[in-house]
């Protein structure tokens, strides 16, 4: 086990975020409960084993895309934003259920890109953040999608991880997606891709290995949790790309477990 790893096991506030290619079915629109439940039992288990938990989630347009019955992603900015503020309160209710479960308490935080460019911004963002951890409760945040637009948006959730973890000091970053890692080849179309377990430094070499957005719900790919990973590991915090869709993943990284990819902090 790497020091990296053995570190995870004292951690106290750790950020986890959640794609989502890993809260819907695969080919579909329709929210995997089963799964969902199951991430949302984990988390609120590690809350009851004294940790401090943020929860950054993507899935509110895809949400709204399975209610509204379509058959995929509208491109215009404006249809996007109404099928978020429909599928949000879906996404909500179904934490709240689940969470309410589990006894715990889920705070809804939505989230302008105001907070990467201004400081006072971010300054009442990690303020608000903190208390509510301070009152027991688990945040629950995404970008507000409904009224974001591509001037002030913080552009995906994996970046907005990033920065969340960034403000409210956390000392982990865990990014749940649909693959194991970061291979050192596509995964999905070559199968002598490797898994790193380890990327001390993200070089030239990582950065081409990124690609754009994995899955046609998903807006991310391996390019932003990157991103999220320069900026993560800059403010001295440690971030795993893990896969989503292995009930217990979680716990096990925390438990030391070589598991997914991690990128240590900065010394």
């Amino acid at each position: 086990m790497s020091a990296a790893r053995e570190n995870l096991k004292n951690a106290k506030r750790i950020v986890v975020k959640v794609g989502t290619s890993t809260l819907a079915h695969s080919g579909s629109y329709k929210l995997n409960l089963y799964r969902i439940e199951h991430l949302i039992r984990e988390l609120a288990d590690l809350h009851n084993a004294g940790k401090e938990i943020i929860f950054v989630s993507s899935g509110a347009i895809a949400a709204g895309i399975g209610r509204m019955r379509l058959n995929g992603k509208p491109e215009t900015i404006p249809e996007n934003q109404a099928l978020a503020a429909i599928g949000q309160g879906i996404l909500m209710h179904i934490y709240e259920k689940f969470f309410a479960e589990y006894g715990q308490i889920p705070a809804q935080v939505l989230l302008t890109g105001d907070i990467a460019n201004d400081e006072h911004a971010r300054e009442n963002a990690g303020n608000s953040l903190t208390t509510i951890l301070k009152m027991g409760a688990i945040p629950v945040i995404n970008e507000n999608d409904a009224v974001a637009v591509d001037e002030i948006k913080i552009g995906d959730n994996d970046n907005l991880s990033a920065l969340v973890a960034k403000i409210t000091n956390a000392e982990v970053l865990i990014i749940l997606t649909d693959i194991d890692g970061l291979y050192n080849k596509n995964p999905k179309s070559d199968d002598s891709a490797k898994l790193i377990d380890e990327v001390p430094e993200i070089d030239s070499t990582i950065e081409k290995i990124a690609g754009g957005a994995g899955t046609k719900l998903g807006t991310g790919g391996m390019f932003t949790k990157i991103q999220a990973a320069k900026v993560a590991t800059a403010a001295g915090i440690s971030m795993l790309i893990v896969s989503g869709r292995e009930p217990g993943n979680l716990r096990r990284v925390l438990n030391g477990e070589n598991i997914g990819t991690i990128f240590p902090a900065a010394l």
